[in-house]
């Protein structure tokens, strides 16, 4: 019998594949990491061959244990504002343009001084280079030969949909993210298209993220061990199924994403836009969430590991466990504070709160006294201090937060959540499972009509691991450290946008 539900979760780090069952439990769950190239400070691009890859890999691996008769649907998400340009025969005309990439910055410039205010009223968002619009903008100034030979355009889930069924669209929520929308009339809008020269006609049609758009094709059986004919549902925006995955369906909840990116986000049930925040459609029907977003959160930890921590990596593999349990041991050696050790986590830029291209990462106060792990508990903290930055905009907003729900793949790591718990100074919950995956599991049930509405599902299958309660004492020392952390922004941004840096 059909009785399990798929989520493929294609972020910005890589795809994440989840099975449950029509409870919530789950069945089975498989991964595989993909690269982002950086060919230039600021860029950052990545190729669709390798979202495919990885998750043709990672959908071998999880079919070993389960009969793929047995699965009823599936739903895909994946990070958002990248577009997959593609020419008349389905080709890819280039590597894709990644929302962390900076490159249109003078282009976002431009379309903010001649076309703000009109874009604010038609998308609900003030154009910077997370969002396509301003990509396309660059891609038409700097390279027009590949704007000539667009014939369709497509969004990372999309495009892998496309690949699975051969059908081509997107949802709402999706197209909120590209500044191509119009978002009270919930179309494509031409106006925003002809502002980066868009051919509006290879845009795709949209739906509801809980709508059916295919089936699994025969070639797409083939590739990936799925049954032939097994329904597929649309999707949605990576961050907007976590919200929902979580457990965040009313006004006030609030979710503190610790992955590749960090967000802060806040359930409301009208649209709020502002000028240092996003909006987006919530997955429920009606509601709306604020985003509150930092570039680098997990990403700079994974940094780190990459470029400074080969002997734990090879010691993890010695000792057959995760390179990161190595680090977070490592981290605990350190005290609170990181033993002086300060730490911006822009490496990619900065979001929120401060819509900066040219903040950099860095160490400040460091000691010949100071440890690796040290460094490794900077980090951590650096995050954290971050992401209560991003909390600054919510609150100036006045836009009140009922409850803290933490999700991530940072949030495994137990003392990086503590000191989330912390920083914030709040209780926070830990949803028991809030991978992207899980929520998209969740509307490939509701598609298919196995769950009744998304309420249901949620209801049916969302539940809580535990909470944490944040240390006083630490606590105290925190706010304490951040105040001093936004002195030592404040100090230091001048300088990263000077020529030459």
């Amino acid at each position: 019998m059909r009785n399990l539900l798929m989520g493929i979760d294609l972020g910005t780090g890589g795809c994440k594949i989840t099975a449950i069952d029509k409870s919530g439990n789950l069945v089975g769950e498989a991964s595989e990491e993909y690269p982002t190239s950086h060919p230039k400070p600021g860029w950052a691009e990545q190729n669709p061959a390798d979202w495919h890859k990885a998750m043709c890999k990672a959908l071998r691996q999880l079919l070993k244990n389960i009969k793929p008769s047995d699965i009823a649907a599936i739903s895909l998400d994946g990070s958002t504002h990248n577009a997959v340009l593609l020419d008349k025969n389905f080709n890819v005309l280039r590597p894709v343009i990644m929302w962390t990439d900076q490159r249109s910055r003078e282009e976002a410039a431009w379309l903010e001084e001649n076309h703000g205010e009109r874009i604010s009223k038609i998308a609900y968002q003030r154009p910077t280079p997370t969002w396509t619009l301003p990509q396309m903008l660059w891609i038409k100034n700097n390279e027009p030969e590949v704007l000539r030979k667009t014939a369709n355009i497509l969004f990372v889930k999309d495009y892998i949909r496309f690949l699975l069924t051969g059908e081509m669209c997107t949802d709402y929520i999706e197209a909120q993210g590209t500044l191509f929308h119009d978002i009270p009339k919930r179309e494509w809008s031409e106006e925003l298209c002809g502002l980066g020269g868009v051919p509006f006609n290879a845009l795709p049609r949209l739906v509801k993220p809980t709508e059916i758009v295919g089936k699994i094709t025969a070639l797409a059986a083939g590739d990936t061990g799925l049954s032939k004919g097994t329904p597929v549902v649309c999707g949605c925006s990576d961050s907007a199924v976590e919200d929902y995955a979580a457990g965040a369906i009313e006004p006030g909840q609030c979710i503190v994403k610790l992955a590749t990116a960090g967000n802060v986000n806040i359930m409301t049930s009208d649209p709020h836009p502002h000028p240092r925040t996003l909006t987006y459609s919530h997955v429920m029907p009606g509601m709306w969430y604020t985003v509150s977003a930092t570039n680098s959160a997990a990403s700079c930890l994974r940094w780190f590991r990459d470029n400074f921590c080969d002997e734990m990596d090879l010691a993890a593999k010695e000792a057959g466990v995760n390179v990161y349990q190595l680090m977070e041991e490592s981290a605990l050696s350190s005290s609170p504070g990181a033993n002086g050790i300060f730490f911006h986590p822009y490496l990619q830029g900065e979001r929120s709160p401060y819509w900066d291209p040219d903040l950099r990462g860095s160490f400040i106060g460091v000691s010949m006294a100071n440890k690796k792990s040290d460094f490794i508990r900077s980090v951590m903290e650096g995050v954290a201090f971050s992401l209560r930055d991003c909390r600054r905009t919510i609150d100036n907003m006045g836009l009140e937060i009922r409850e803290i729900r933490l999700i991530g793949g940072g949030s495994k790591s137990k003392l990086w959540s503590q000191i989330i718990c912390d920083v914030f100074n709040r209780p926070v919950v830990l949803p028991g499972n809030s991978d992207a995956s899980f929520g998209s599991a969740l509307l490939a049930g509701v598609g298919t009509g196995i769950f009744q509405d998304e309420h249901a599902a949620v209801k049916q299958c969302v539940k809580t691991a535990g909470s944490l309660q944040p240390s006083p004492e630490n606590a105290d020392l925190y706010d304490g450290l951040f105040k001093k952390y936004l002195q030592l922004h404040d100090a230091l941004a001048p300088m990263y946008g000077v020529k030459g840096n």
